[in-house]
């Protein structure tokens, strides 16, 4: 057992989660220098992807740091690229506490954080600060959202905000269509409305930039195969660079944890172990459909080296994790990229 699983199990577990997240966060970003000497950022298997060379093919899911406070540090523990966000263009406080939940008995973490973060312009400036200094050369994505109380009219305005602001400061840019925590959001992932969304974002994004920024849409594996097929289709006809699949899901079928805690801890997004059939399913529809060169980054229940191989061998061009660095601590992603280069080499030879 690793120290971090020692205090997960005896400390954190007894915790509110949210502060549980705040207080680890904190400390990781206060070792930063000290992460750096012990080189637990070792990285492994470089990628070429998104027109972008990748020094591995792990990173940090959306959702972690929120509000881009902590890439650095991050990418010191071994990550390859981290996602920063959800951000929205105007900042808003997300949804009443508690709303971040463990379910340990299935490795697994409910949340209904309901996209709080500082709002696009506030992080635009903190990036803005960050690359006026030395930091560290890792990939950087920018996931953005819908501001809650948007209503869906003005939905693309809103996203056209965020890419305005955030897309000079991003290697790539994913469009969240797929939290089940904003009221309406997943109904964007509708090709009618995903089309005009992802056209607009794109226009904007580059015009910002003043170069292509790659875009993705991630979606929710609560869609139908069909809705993935179509998300599939439309990706290919107008030329995205990539999807992200998949987002936490609603279901709660097939949970080890008690009903009784299930029932408590209530509504929002499912993430980790649970997630791992249906996240392979959504892959391997989506690589079938789009062809080999289109980028798929997997996430879903990627918690050890052996789903991370399976992944790649479905088709994923990259995979992000967040649970499984939740439950597996500040080692994990060294730990990880240490034996999924193992895999490969043992299938390769």
């Amino acid at each position: 057992m690793t120290p971090y699983r020692w205090l997960f199990d005896r400390v954190l577990v007894h915790t509110d989660a949210e502060t549980a997240h705040r207080v680890a966060f904190r400390a990781i970003r206060v070792a930063r220098p000290v992460l750096g000497r012990l080189g637990l950022g070792s990285r492994r298997s470089p990628v070429r992807a998104l027109g972008i060379d990748f020094p591995g093919v792990l990173g940090l899911a959306a959702g972690f740091d929120k509000n881009a406070v902590g890439i650095d540090a991050l990418a010191a523990l071994g990550f390859s690229f981290v996602e920063v966000g959800t951000v929205t263009g105007e900042a808003q406080p997300g949804n009443p506490r508690p709303r971040l939940f463990r379910l340990p008995a299935d490795r697994a973490v409910v949340n209904r954080m309901g996209f709080n973060n500082d709002g696009a312009e506030a992080v635009a400036g903190r990036l803005a600060r960050r690359a006026a200094r030395p930091h560290a050369d890792v990939v950087l994505g920018i996931n953005i959202g819908k501001t809650k109380v948007v209503p869906e009219h003005e939905a693309v305005a809103d996203y056209e905000k965020s890419a305005r602001l955030l897309a000079p400061y991003a290697d790539y840019l994913v469009v969240n269509v797929s939290s089940p925590n904003t009221p309406g959001l997943r109904d964007l992932q509708a090709v009618a409305l995903l089309r005009p969304l992802l056209e607009a974002v794109r226009r904007v994004a580059d015009a910002a930039a003043d170069r292509h920024v790659p875009l993705l849409v991630k979606i929710a594996p609560d869609l139908s195969d069909d809705d993935v097929l179509a998300v599939a289709d439309l990706a290919v006809e107008i030329g995205l660079d990539g999807i992200v699949a998949t987002n936490t899901t609603v279901s709660r079928d097939g949970l080890a944890s008690p009903p009784a805690q299930v029932s408590a801890v209530g509504a929002g997004g499912l993430s980790g172990a649970p997630l791992r059939e249906r996240s392979r399913a959504v892959l391997r529809l989506l690589r079938e459909r789009v062809g080999p060169d289109l980028t798929v980054i997997s996430v879903g229940g990627i918690d050890d080296p052996e789903e991370g191989l399976a992944r790649l061998e479905a088709g994923a061009t990259l995979l992000q994790a967040y649970t499984g660095f939740v439950y597996g601590g500040p080692t994990w992603p060294r730990r990880f990229a240490q034996g999924l280069a193992r895999l490969r080499a043992r299938v390769a030879a």
